[in-house]
């Protein structure tokens, strides 16, 4: 082997093992806030979606709108949304208009977690030992990362 390929095969150097390992460390930081909700982080930000847009009976919101947000497929979501509602956080029913297309809307068992979950923010930003300044930083460089990945 050169020195060229023995630099570029180490692990310490990669900037996907970086946000590999970064993201296993935050997601066990979030494990054990979201213990007391009764979420998996997917499930969180399912929920988080969900809130921000408002989901009701008014506006339900569709599997493929929440599949934009998150960057996923309808597959992925499908189990995560099953588990929400027979957790009595969501309701699902098919469109009226359209039974290809699935709604979620939020029960009130849902808008209530919102209220638990409101302190989940800002006790990871803590764990992070990182200022508010760092983190939307860095935030600022992930957004981009992906969208030059995309």
């Amino acid at each position: 082997m050169n020195n060229r390929t023995d630099t570029l095969l180490k692990l310490d150097l990669q900037v996907c093992f970086a946000l590999y390992s970064t993201n296993l460390a935050m997601a066990k930081v979030y494990r054990k806030l979201l213990r007391e909700l009764d979420l998996t982080y997917p499930q969180y930000l399912v929920m988080m979606v969900l809130w921000e847009e408002g989901a009701d009976d008014n506006a339900p919101l569709s599997v493929s709108r929440i599949g934009e947000r998150l960057f996923l497929d309808s597959a992925t979501l499908t189990p995560l949304l099953k588990r929400l509602e027979s957790a009595g956080l969501i309701a699902r029913r098919r469109a009226a208009d359209d039974e290809r297309r699935v709604e979620v809307r939020l029960t009130d068992q849902g808008r209530a977690l919102r209220e638990r979950a409101e302190a989940i923010p800002e006790a990871a930003a803590c764990a992070s030992q990182c200022e508010p300044e760092e983190l939307a930083a860095l935030k600022a460089q992930l957004d981009d990362l992906r969208q030059k990945l995309s």
